[in-house]
């Protein structure tokens, strides 16, 4: 049986994965996977993600230049969950969201608000051309 038939993969052939820095632990973001992208995140070491929006690959960081270097891919226990253990690499190392942080998770619940907890490290206007 091929690996990637292991997966329990959604109606729409794809399958959420979590993004983590190997390093800290943090978590850094979520984003999907079809097959082909996960085939080619094995393959190559890097990130490589399927975009909802566009509906085509997406290799992490071909606009940004943040890249994800992965060191481990994890199933979780249902099979319908990929971790990715990642160096988050580049122009700009430690950014992995578009808003310019380090992290996607950036806003936390506090007495009933959501308050943004992590600084934007730089300017997205200036990242994404």
């Amino acid at each position: 049986m091929n690996w990637l038939d292991a997966i329990n993969w959604d109606a729409q052939g794809l399958v959420p994965a979590i993004a983590q820095e190997f390093a800290s632990g943090d978590v850094l973001m979520l984003a999907w996977m079809n097959r082909e992208a996960l085939q080619k995140t094995a393959e190559l070491g890097r990130a490589v993600y399927f975009s909802r929006s566009r509906g085509k690959l997406w290799f992490k960081g071909e606009e940004s230049g943040h890249l994800q270097t992965v060191h481990e891919i994890r199933l979780d226990c249902d099979q319908d969950v990929i971790l990715l253990k990642v160096t988050q690499a580049g122009h700009e190392p430690g950014i992995a969201c578009h808003t310019g942080r380090h992290s996607c998770f950036f806003s936390l619940l506090e007495d009933g608000a959501w308050k943004v907890t992590e600084p934007v490290l730089k300017n997205p206007q200036s990242i994404y051309r």
